[in-house]
């Protein structure tokens, strides 16, 4: 299906790795002309590589989000280049554990800013380019907003924002006929999660803990792979989901959605 996304501009957080990177890969293939924003953690030149592969048409700028007040300059930037703006996918976060007991509200307060305020400025900057083209945003957020996961009360607050706020800009754009939707993300196979699984021990250990994982997830008892997501993503951008806006989209083979004790 031709996604319609040639020469599409879209601006994309937490490029380099994960989920993040399976979408700007995605795009790359469609046509579109992805917009990699990612602090410089080391992948940097990995990753333009393995886009060269793909597409010479794709841009890089590193910055540490935490910076909100910068991301304004990347997006006049894009402007000023390419002259629109027609996606915006907010992905970067991290999952910091902060529980509600141990944690003080400055470092849940930071933990908030880190995860959630740049998904904010990001729209907030694009959102007169994205009326112009009539674009779409998409916003990952996670299983623990819907379900809860009883040690990362900071996190789990910024995700359900993140759904909070999806809904309440599909309202807001309704009328500039911009989309705005949500990826919810359960149990996915990126390089973070199997460096986690590394921490269980051994190899005996660590197929233990993961088929106590996936053995709870519904269809095909897996994990959801990064190119699922990024296939919905890419969808969710184009204009073949013209009619989908403020929807919680969860791919994640029925986790959070179906019981759990299905056999």
């Amino acid at each position: 299906m031709d996604l319609h996304l040639d020469g599409k501009v879209i601006i994309v957080t937490g490029a380099f790795k994960g989920i993040g990177k399976g979408i700007v890969m995605r795009l790359a293939k469609e046509g579109a002309i992805p917009i990699c924003v990612n602090r410089k953690d080391g992948e940097e030149e990995r990753f333009s590589k393995e886009m060269r592969e793909i597409t010479d048409t794709f841009e890089i700028f590193f910055l540490d989000l935490n910076d909100t007040d910068e991301i304004k300059s990347i997006v006049d930037a894009v402007v000023e280049k390419y002259g629109h703006i027609d996606g915006i996918v907010n992905n970067a976060g991290r999952n910091d554990n902060l529980d509600l007991e141990s944690t003080a509200w400055k470092d849940f307060e930071a933990s908030l800013h880190n995860n959630l305020t740049h998904y904010f400025e990001l729209v907030h900057q694009a959102v007169p380019y994205l009326k112009q083209s009539h674009g779409s945003v998409v916003n990952v957020s996670s299983k623990v907003a819907l379900t809860g996961q009883g040690k990362t009360t900071a996190y789990a607050a910024a995700k359900g924002a993140i759904l909070g706020l999806t809904r309440e800009w599909a309202a807001a754009l309704l009328d500039d006929d911009v989309r705005v939707n949500a990826l919810v993300v359960a149990e996915a196979w990126t390089p973070l999660y199997a460096n986690w699984i590394k921490t269980f021990g051994d190899e005996a250990a660590q197929k233990a803990r993961l088929s106590l994982i996936t053995d709870k997830i519904p269809l095909g008892k897996r994990m959801t792979t990064v190119e699922e997501l990024a296939d919905t993503t890419a969808f969710l951008l184009s204009d073949r989901s013209s009619h989908t806006t403020g929807q919680w989209i969860t791919v994640d083979g029925g986790y959070v959605n179906l019981d759990r004790a299905l056999t």
